[in-house]
């Protein structure tokens, strides 16, 4: 019998929070029963707090927002929208005032180790709030519009480019205009740009202004892309000076000694990272934050502290990816400074900071959503591998458990590109303790599972490693503890180990769509056959 038709259909919803941004809420289980729950559930994977009540978009009435009296009102593919039945209060700290917090919002989670606050003696400053001057790169560059003297003159060579086809050969003094303009641009995004973004400026700049099109050159803009990357390696220059911490991280004094070269070790986001070493927030020093980081450590030894430890962690964000981008420390020692970051909402909430991304809902609703192409194309897949792919489609018929498919689907991409799910996933059934233990601490990366028996599927213990030490323990299913070593990779800004790279890429740019542009051959044939 194939117990998969009594999997309840998942709901997906869209949630719009009180800060009027938008998140994807996923209810693997179908709606649950009453609105008290789904206020549960919104709370969990949203990261939010307080007294909330729903709001359905009802389309009898022009698709306005109605209050939500009854579950059944809610449609798959629906929209909802929190509201705050009181608003908190923004609050300051009793060792400094927040003036300009980081950005970083309360991700989805569903569970934590920090119980709820009725009371708390910090305040606490809503991640609502916070700001932030970066956002992700752009899928289409835009050109921003340049001093009023250089847009007079590219509007007289555009109109002569469109009469007669000359192009403009510009000034010194309109080139240098140009290319501060596009600068100023790139920054907002990040100061290390890769060769195909530089393409992507470059191209998007003579798309706007034919006019500045290079007759000489194969693209029409070789010499511009030129000219820009010299022009941002100049802007870093300045931007070593005044401190900024992204290009300062990078200079001679703070490389090893013997491997001063400037081409050596050069730290910069790779991963789609849109704050990877972020300035530290207004009226905050090291000093002071690593006072707070001090303070971190009792706060964490209190009850009812939860709200006191997140405010801590999100005021103290830059002086952790300093601390994890400059001195690279290991896991255990960094564990040992931050023990808060350890912790599934934390987890859910430095990925955000990270990439402005929220982690769990993204990772669950996305695989959710490529699940029944993966399947089909591990149907297709043949030799030993399709071999191997027919055993994990043989055990998803057998589910009827939406995290257990979730986990077969995992397994199946690792199969498929050519790795061993047993390198991610690493199960130890009726062993002893201490050979646990001795098999966990050769462990670098991955998830265990223990079992007390091979057939068994309940009193499981599922957690998550790094560098033989169990940094997650007692997670609800192993597609989570997958989501959770993920952001761990982000958060210790660490490189996906090279038995699972086109795995860990995978759940990168096609699952979390983060830099999905730059892939793999592998990764790109994937996707392409996903697509088609």
């Amino acid at each position: 019998m194939n117990m998969a038709t009594n999997i309840p259909k998942a709901v997906i919803l869209k949630i719009i929070l009180p800060d009027d941004s938008c998140q994807r809420l996923t209810l693997s289980r179908g709606l649950p029963a009453s609105i008290e729950d789904l206020i549960d559930e919104v709370k969990k994977q949203c990261g939010l707090d307080g007294s909330l009540k729903l709001q359905f978009m009802d389309s009898l009435f022009g698709n306005e927002f109605l209050n939500l009296t009854s579950v059944s009102e809610v449609e798959d593919k629906g929209t909802l929208k929190v509201i705050h039945v009181s608003k908190p209060t923004t609050m300051h700290s009793k060792e400094s005032s927040v003036s300009n917090p980081l950005q970083g919002s309360s991700p989805p989670s569903t569970n934590h180790s920090f119980p709820s606050s009725g009371s708390v003696d910090t305040d606490i400053l809503s991640s609502s709030e916070s700001s932030s001057s970066r956002s992700s790169w752009p899928a289409f560059f835009h050109v921003p519009k340049f001093s009023y003297d250089a847009e007079l003159q590219l509007q007289q060579a555009g109109f002569t480019y469109v009469q007669s086809g000359t192009v403009l050969i510009p000034d010194p003094k309109l080139k240098s205009a140009i290319l501060d303009g596009l600068v100023q641009e790139i920054v907002q995004y990040k100061v290390y740009v890769s060769d195909k973004e530089m393409d992507q400026v470059a191209h998007s700049l003579i798309q706007k202004h034919p006019c500045l099109t290079e007759r000489g050159s194969s693209t029409g803009y070789g010499g511009w892309k030129t000219s820009l990357k010299y022009k941002l390696s100049n802007y870093r220059t300045q931007l070593r000076k005044l401190g900024c911490p992204e290009v300062t991280v990078n200079t001679l004094k703070n490389k090893p000694a013997g491997k001063r070269t400037a081409a050596f070790g050069v730290k910069k986001a790779k991963r789609a990272e849109v704050n990877f070493c972020p300035m530290y927030p207004s009226e905050e020093t090291e000093d002071s934050l690593e006072a707070m980081q001090k303070s971190l450590l009792l706060d964490m030894k209190k009850k009812n502290n939860r709200d006191v430890v997140k405010n801590k962690m999100e005021r103290t964000f830059a002086h952790r990816r300093h601390e994890v981008v400059r001195d690279a420390p290991m896991v255990k020692d960094f564990m040992a400074r931050w023990p808060a970051l350890f912790d599934v909402i934390e987890i859910n909430a430095e990925f955000k900071r990270i990439t402005t991304v929220p982690l769990q809902s993204q990772f669950m609703s996305q695989l959710d959503i490529y699940s029944e192409n993966l399947t089909g194309l591990f149907k297709k897949r043949g030799g030993q591998l399709g071999q191997r792919l027919k055993t994990v489609l043989a055990e998803m018929d057998q589910c009827n458990d939406i995290d257990a498919r979730r986990e077969c689907i995992i397994k199946g991409v690792c199969i498929y590109m050519g790795e061993d799910p047993e390198n991610l996933v690493q199960e130890y059934e009726s062993m002893d303790e201490d050979s646990i233990n001795d098999a966990i601490e050769e462990t670098c990366v991955g998830i265990y599972v223990l079992k007390e028996q091979a057939s068994s599927a309940e009193g499981k213990d599922i957690g998550v490693v790094l560098e033989g030490i169990k940094l997650l323990q007692n997670l609800e299913n192993v597609p989570m503890a997958v989501a959770m070593l993920f952001g761990l990779m982000y958060a210790l800004n660490l490189s996906y180990p090279q038995n699972l790279r086109y795995t860990f890429e995978v759940l990168q740019k096609i699952i979390m769509e983060l830099n999905e542009g730059e892939l793999s051959n592998k990764v790109r044939a994937l996707k392409n056959r996903l697509f088609q």
